[in-house]
Parts: structure tokens; C-alpha cells; sequence
């Protein structure tokens, strides 16, 4: 059955005439736009039990601690917060009265585009909540990236998107996908990015975060998610920002499972070509759903679960893991920029390059693809490592030196071969050459 999409403010209502859900609101950064919006959907003395805005940060620091990393737009800033908020709420309020209440403290802690717009707007939204009275709390809570260009947009969309997670919390905590779909109800394409959601508790004991990331890309939320060893969804500027990173690029459903021996070779040269400390280097394995995404008719038909257990396979290896939706090198290049690495490393296959450097390939603006492929992947220190492959047509090796490429395409591809933006993985075996 569809699900029927509410307006924030009837939303709003619901939830306010709604005897059972009760809490807190405590914003930093944006105003208290979540908090404003139950009040002005009228009732609100039925959910808001306090609201709170501690913007100075010794008034934050007393109340919810010192973020020793100094950063307040921040995970860690953002649990605090539930956990003190939702505390206070079971020490304070017993009794008869709240015998029959769910809690619930909603938190979140953002920073919107600044007067110069020199910033790069974005926030931590979360909710604690429990599913029955008395019962152990829930959590919920997301990353997003303010898109709009002005200041108070971002703000409407921080007060509509706080709505969503309340609402999605109580009435879809069942239906994940319902779950997330929620959380843009109301929204402008285009004004928010949510590249990371976390669940916990008894209520999402079944639930899967790898999963639940990935349904992100799917439903166009993000273009890809960044997951430790241990499965857990990370920020990709906390685990990547001045990091040297070397990714290898695979394909989701491609027949081979990823090469560690050339991938290895390829750390190797990284490592010393651009003088990477071993403390400071960070490998991934990415895995690409691309192809699936651009060939299914339904999303129905894309099998998540499949999926998610290939990206915790790879988690397993002992490496971070990416699902992205990045069919191209420098796609995945200016996603990377974004985390402000060091230097990046891409391990990949020389017969993608071979696609690129075809304009057989491609329409009539080949020369302007071409150039705006080129600088997007290395105008921010990229450096390509590209591992042969056994041609089964010829039983060549094909490498850099022999890989056919078109007139057109073959000066700008020497170019970069001459100054070591691409390069060939070297002292591989037999055994390290795939087929194509």
C-alpha cells in the first residue's frame, strides 16, 4: 500500500495529539527550527517537555562536556547530547502521570552557511526514544550536508527534516524503508544531503546500518557510503581528511573477487612515490553499484542484501569499505576532494581507462568530456595505478605501453603518462593478470 505523505505541520499535529510521545528539543546552530514547529502546529504542550539552545560553548561544555577535538558540529557532540537530554528525562519525570509515556530526546548540532558562504554547511541530527513505556531507549540518528545557498532555507529545511526523524521514529520504526524514504517527505530536491544513518535498540535489533547506507545511494539521498572494518558507517572526512588514500575500484557482481596481490603491489608503489607514512595511509575497497543501478527497471529488482553482505565481506578483509554510484574515476575524485586527503591513490583496471581514452566511445563533445574527466580526477593530487589484464582476443598483456587509444585522446593520455599521473603496476605475475 502507498504511504501517504503528510504535510511537517500535520505531522507536527499528530505527534503533539499523540498522549503517548513526550520529550526534549536541544538545538545548537540554526535556531530552535525543529522545536518551532511543534509549537506552531498547536498542542504542543502535549509532546514538549523542555526545549534548549546552549550556542555558547562554555554553557555546552558545562552541561554536556568538553569535545576535546573541538569540534561541536560532531558525532560525538551529538550523542552527548541525546544521552544527557534523555537522561534527564527518566531521573526527572516519574510518576503516575508519565507511567503511560514514551520519551523521546531529539538533538541535533549544524552549522548553516555563514554571512561570507566560505563554510560548508552541515549537521548531526539524532533522536533517542523508546517504543513503550518504561521500555529501553532507541536511537536514531543521521548526517546531513545543507545544500541551499542561503542561510534560512537551510534552517526551514533543518525544521522540516527534525519533523521527518520524529515521525519516522514513532510511526515507521518497523518499515525501514518507509523509514528513510520519510525523512525527505515535504523537501525540495536538491536542498539536503544525508550521507550517514545509524540505528540501535530493541526496536531496530534486526536492522542492518550497512543496509540501511546503502538504501541511501539507492534512493538518490547520497552517492555512496563509507563504512570501518567493523562494518560501522563513518563520516568520510573523519576516517579520510589528510589521510593518503589509496582506493581499488570493483564491481559489485563482477566475476573475480578484488586482486589483493596487485592491489598490495599498487599500496607499495603509492607508498613510495608520494612518501606516505604508514600512520597516515588509509586503504579501501570500493565497491561499485553502478551498473546495477543504471540496469534495473525497479529498484525492487536491485538485491540491497547481496550487496551489503559483499561490503561487509570486504570489511572483513581488514580494510574500510565504499559503496558508491560513481561510474567514473573522477567522480569518485571530487567526492574524495571533498574529504581534503593528502594525496589519493586509485587502483583500477587499464581496460577502464582503455573506455575513457576511446571517443568511439562517446557523442560529439568528446573533447570537452575528456577535459573535464581529466581535470576533476587530477587537479587535487590523484595519481591512477592501473593493473593489466589478458586480453582473450590477442592472449596480450595490456598495458599502458600497448593499450590502444585514439588519435584524438593519445596526446593528453601521453601527457599524463609522461608526468606519472598514470601509471602501471609493476612486478605482477602471471597469476595477477585477469581476463577481460
Amino acid at each position: 500500500m502507498e504511504r501517504e505523505i503528510l504535510d511537517t505541520k500535520r505531522k507536527a499535529l499528530k505527534i503533539n495529539l499523540n498522549p503517548k510521545i513526550y520529550g526534549t528539543f536541544a538545538e545548537i546552530g540554526a535556531g530552535q527550527e525543529v522545536a518551532r514547529n511543534f509549537f506552531t502546529a498547536g498542542a504542543a504542550s502535549g509532546t514538549v517537555a523542555k526545549t534548549m539552545s546552549a550556542y555558547d560553548m562554555t554553557f555546552s561544555d558545562a552541561i554536556y562536556g568538553v569535545e576535546e577535538s573541538g569540534r561541536y558540529v560532531s558525532k560525538s557532540r551529538l550523542l552527548k547530547m541525546l544521552n544527557h537530554e534523555f537522561g534527564l528525562l527518566t531521573e526527572r519525570l516519574s510518576g503516575e502521570k508519565y507511567d503511560d509515556r514514551t520519551f523521546f530526546a531529539f538533538a541535533d548540532t549544524v552549522t548553516t552557511l555563514n554571512y561570507n558562504k566560505s563554510n560548508d554547511p552541515h549537521g548531526w541530527i539524532g533522536l533517542c526514544f523508546q517504543s513503550e513505556p518504561g521500555g529501553e531507549p532507541n536511537e536514531i540518528f543521521f548526517h546531513v550536508r545543507l545544500l541551499d545557498t542561503d542561510a534560512a532555507l537551510q534552517q526551514n529545511v533543518l525544521g522540516i527534516i527534525g519533523v521527518n526523524l520524529v515521525y519516522a521514529a514513532f510511526y515507521y520504526n518497523q518499515d525501514r524503508k518507509a523509514m528513510i524514504e520519510s525523512l525527505a517527505d515535504n523537501l525540495t530536491v536538491g536542498s539536503v544531503e544525508i550521507d550517514l544513518i545509524s540505528v540501535n535498540g530493541p526496536v531496530f535489533k534486526d536492522a542492518d546500518n550497512i543496509l540501511l547506507n546503502l538504501y541511501l545511494i539507492v534512493k538518490d539521498f547520497s552517492d555512496a557510503a563509507i563504512f570501518d572494518a567493523q562494518g560501522q558507517p563513518c563520516l568520510p572526512k573523519d576516517l579520510l581528511y589528510k589521510k593518503d588514500i589509496m582506493i581499488l575500484r570493483t564491481k559489485y557482481a563482477q566475476k573475480s573477487h578484488p586482486n589483493f596481490s596487485m592491489l598490495n603491489k599498487a599500496v607499495d608503489q603509492f607508498v613510495k612515490t608520494e612518501n606516505v607514512k604508514d600512520d597516515n595511509l588509509s586503504v579501501l575497497i570500493e565497491v561499485l553499484m553502478s551498473n546495477l543501478l543504471s540496469t534495473a527497471d525497479d529498484l525492487h529488482e536491485i538485491d540491497l542484501r547481496a550487496v551489503a553482505k559483499r561490503a561487509e565481506e570486504m570489511c572483513k578483509t581488514g580494510n574500510k569499505v565504499i559503496v558508491s554510484n560513481f561510474s567514473r574515476h573522477n567522480k569518485l575524485a571530487k567526492y574524495l576532494d571533498r574529504c581534503r586527503p593528502k594525496s589519493v591513490g586509485i587502483s583500477t583496471n587499464i581496460n577502464n581507462l582503455k573506455f575513457v581514452f576511446n571517443s568511439n566511445n562517446f557523442g560529439e563533445n568528446y573533447s570537452s568530456l575528456l577535459l573535464s574527466y581529466v581535470s576533476d580526477m587530477f587537479s587535487k593530487n590523484v595519481k591512477l595505478f592501473a593493473y593489466p589484464f589478458l586480453d582473450k582476443k590477442t592472449n596480450e598483456v595490456v598495458t599502458s605501453v600497448n593499450m590502444p587509444v585514439t588519435p584524438d585522446a593519445k596526446p593528453l593520455f601521453d601527457f599524463l603518462i609522461l608526468n606519472g599521473y598514470i601509471t602501471d603496476i609493476q612486478d605482477y605475475s602471471d597469476d595477477d593478470v585477469k581476463t577481460v
